[in-house]
């Protein structure tokens, strides 16, 4: 068992809590939930799988993140973020096992692998695998930037290794709940923008911290590219991109729909609501946590 903490922020999660801690559980020395007052049974649900419980309003990720680094007495070595609709592959499990207690005292940071699953399809094309990200991290050496949309993982000094097996993203809530999650990610994605036009949110730059490479470039293009762009136009680019340039095609009915959700429907809706905020001169208000849904379909992503 690793000398580690993995803390999850939840909001009416039981329909993806149970697989996700089984699929660490034998790994980790310490399971924390950081929820946001769900209304269903998750606290009880993660009570009874051995997962210590704290609840904290939601004001954005990176703030539940790092409310809980400062509030929850880790006693660890290492800490690793991970969502409630996220699970380890069993050779993720045994990699994270054998090498992390192992890590030179110059290591501070582990790059992880991501598998997206979309209606319970793994995406391998369209640029969605593998999405690496920064998940571990040795206790005191990092924290989440702070950003409303996008946020990532962060260490402050010391060097970051890569781990070569996957973390699979499945989610096991239905479409429906998709399409509301998406709205309100739009929303977020608008104020961040708004915050970012107004230059007024002094948050930390990924570009200038360590976290993986793809991350980086990620966010250059996205800021310095995709919204150096007309609105509504690169919404289309985006979908041609993914969908003709990056093989999307080849992930069937189930890639056609994802790519196209995120252009014309994220993507989209992102430029209609700077559009409409522009016309009507206001900003986008502040998001709460996101609601839940009653939909049980396998929806997946």
């Amino acid at each position: 068992m690793a000398n580690l903490t993995i803390i999850i922020l939840t909001k009416n999660e039981e329909q993806n809590l149970e697989k996700c801690i089984a699929s660490f559980k034998s790994v980790a020395q310490r399971i924390v939930i950081i929820d946001s007052y769900s209304t269903d049974k998750t606290v009880e649900l993660a009570k009874s799988l051995g997962a210590e419980v704290y609840e904290h309003p939601f004001e954005n990720h990176a703030v539940q993140f790092n409310w809980a680094l400062d509030n929850i007495d880790l006693n660890t070595e290492w800490v690793m973020k991970v969502d409630a609709d996220e699970e380890f592959t069993s050779e993720l499990a045994d990699e994270i096992d054998e090498k992390l207690d192992t890590l030179s005292a110059k290591v501070n940071g582990v790059i992880l692998r991501r598998r997206v699953y979309f209606m319970g399809r793994w995406l391998k094309h369209g640029g969605k695998y593998p999405e690496l990200l920064l998940r571990i991290f040795r206790v005191g050496h990092g924290m989440s930037e702070m950003k409303l949309m996008d946020e990532h993982l962060i260490v402050t000094d010391g060097d970051v290794v890569t781990f070569k097996n996957d973390f699979s993203d499945n989610n096991n809530k239905s479409l429906e709940w998709w399409i509301n999650k998406h709205n309100w990610y739009s929303n977020k994605e608008v104020l961040d923008q708004q915050m970012k036009s107004d230059d007024a949110n002094g948050e930390e730059s990924v570009e200038e911290t360590s976290t993986s490479m793809q991350a980086k470039v990620k966010r250059f293009v996205k800021n310095h590219g995709y919204y150096s762009l007309p609105k509504f136009f690169r919404a289309h680019l985006y979908f041609i991109y993914r969908y003709y340039f990056r093989f999307g095609f080849l992930d069937g009915t189930e890639g056609k729909i994802y790519t196209f959700l995120q252009a014309y429907w994220y993507r989209y809706l992102v430029d209609a609501k700077l559009y409409e905020c522009e016309k009507l001169g206001v900003k986008m208000e502040k998001q709460g946590a996101l609601e839940a849904t009653s939909s049980r379909i396998n929806g997946g992503g």
